[in-house]
């Protein structure tokens, strides 16, 4: 991770934290010498628990307290046995700030990852500290807490003063002007800001008024939201239940794993059978090779047999598993893409400017009868969405087909904590390169668009935005005739590891 220099300390450091129990972990002492320290996730047995020791767990179960109330009577060995209970159980505590006057706790510092760990700073009165560009507020567990994906802490704001204290840290101030806003005195603010800097919520400014983060090279390059979610869906930084977990099973039923199909005229696609497809398909190896994003289409439209072939090799049910009532497994399908957990929350909605046999309009695809049922006959409409698409490629395509990929979300947050939409999104780019493949084996121009316009698609298609709308879009259309299937390399190509193929003008 990139190091942000602090600014050289001209004041001392602040008071150490002291410990501090993690929300809802519990001290349970049973069969005279043992406590079992319960946390929210995991336990601890501790063994022999007896006198001075026993006595600072019980008063560091009640509440933070200043060391010295903490170890006070404790004999030499106890407090050194004392210190290794602390060192084991150090995943399941945490470092409360305390105001110097009165011993109140302003802050609370969580880890979220077993090697946690910092050291607060000194901060200069005359220094200029602000809020982390990546870190942010919210609610959790009733508490108001900062947390940003560059710190494997969580900063809960028990106090009012400490509240108040990280909102003026939104705005570039100084320690005095901070402190008065939150109604702390000078050391009770350098103190919690000496944590908040230590930690890396806050930053100091160098002499010439800059923060260091809004100059190193590999954090300018990170957007907030795609660090945070970074760190959210994969393990390391964060504590809460992760994964195929259930959260909420038995509260709230799941989403079927068909979705229900919308009224509307229904067309029938043509159906290939194994030995149609073998017949014209090229080797698999010839499809990964060649496969192109195409954005020019050739005169002649496409067909609504090519339409028919390309979704049901991309995209239809293939099988339907419905479990025993009362029983513990999943309602699952099969389709031609893989799917975490079976859970294929991914549906197709096809917009068709021009298809041989098939009239203009904005289709649904139903996955199991294999056809195309209109959910929006306007021309209007049509060409919003049209016009969304292009503009995602500079509005360098018109193509003759548009494929809209949403994602009934609930059918993965049912299943899975933390994950869901990030598993959903490696979805769309598998289904992005099934439908590369099938469309280069059919002869098509495909292209996978990087944005699309999910508000605006959900209105048209008459659906929920939270409960299902679009995460990824693919075009499609005819090919050129002169438009040949590998291209040829560009200017400024430099072939590699494979002499035998050539390469795609637009990889």
């Amino acid at each position: 991770m990139p190091t942000i220099p602090a600014r050289p300390p001209a004041a001392p450091a602040p008071a150490p934290a002291v410990p501090v129990f993690t929300g809802g972990t519990r001290v349970v002492f049973s069969d005279g010498d043992v406590a079992t320290l319960a946390g929210p996730v995991t336990s601890l047995a501790l063994r022999p628990v007896r006198g001075g020791v026993r006595t600072a767990l019980e008063r560091l179960a009640a509440g933070p307290v200043p060391a010295e109330e903490l170890y006070e009577g404790l004999r030499p060995a106890e407090r050194a046995q004392f210190e290794k209970v602390l060192d084991r159980a150090r995943h399941l505590l945490a470092h409360a700030v305390l105001d110097p006057d009165d011993g109140r706790e302003l802050l609370r510092l969580e880890p979220v990852a077993r090697d946690s760990a910092y050291r607060p700073v000194a901060v200069p009165a005359d220094a200029t500290v602000r809020l982390s560009r990546f870190a942010f507020c919210r609610t959790r567990a009733g508490a108001l807490v900062l947390e940003s994906p560059l710190v494997k802490f969580r900063a809960v704001l028990t106090g009012p003063a400490a509240r108040t204290l990280a909102a003026a840290l939104g705005e570039p101030g100084t320690p005095a002007r901070l402190g008065a806003d939150a109604g702390l005195d000078g050391p009770a603010t350098t103190g919690v800001l000496g944590h908040l800097v230590g930690a890396g919520f806050a930053e100091l400014a160098d002499g010439h008024g800059s923060f260091a983060s809004d100059d190193e090279p590999v954090l300018r390059q990170w957007d907030f939201h795609d660090l945070l979610f970074h760190s959210r869906v994969r393990s390391g930084r964060y504590d809460d239940v992760f994964g195929a977990v259930y959260p909420h099973r038995g509260a709230v039923e799941p989403r079927p794993a068909v979705r229900p199909v919308p009224e509307g005229p229904a067309v029938p696609l043509h159906r290939p059978t194994r030995e149609e497809i073998a017949a014209h398909d090229p080797s698999l190896t010839t499809a990964i090779e060649t496969r192109r994003s195409i954005r020019g289409y050739g005169d002649q439209e496409m067909t609504a047999r090519q339409l028919g072939e390309f979704l049901y090799r991309v995209a239809r049910v293939r099988a339907h598993y419905t479990p025993e009532p009362g029983g513990d497994r999943d309602e699952v399908v099969s389709r031609p893409y893989p799917s975490g957990g079976q859970g294929y929350e991914l549906e197709l909605y096809v917009t068709v400017r021009r298809c041989a046999g098939l009239a203009p309009g904005v289709y649904y695809y139903d996955p199991v009868g294999h056809r195309l049922v209109l959910r929006n006959g306007d021309e209007a409409a049509r060409e919003s969405l049209f016009h969304v698409a292009s503009r995602a490629t500079g509005m360098e395509a018109r193509p003759d087909v548009l494929v809209t990929v949403t994602a009934r979300f609930q059918r993965m947050s049912w299943k899975y904590r933390a994950i869901a939409y990030a598993t959903t999104l490696r979805h769309t780019g598998v289904l992005y390169q099934t439908m590369y493949l099938v469309a280069t084996a059919l002869g098509l121009a495909p292209c996978a668009l990087g944005n699309g316009d999910a508000d605006m698609s959900a209105e048209l298609l008459g659906l929920d935005y939270l409960q299902e709308s679009s995460v990824g879009d693919f075009l499609l259309g005819s090919r050129r005739p002169d438009d040949s299937v590998a291209g040829e390399p560009g200017e400024g190509w430099r072939m590699l590891n494979s002499p035998e193929w050539s390469l795609p003008e637009n990889p």
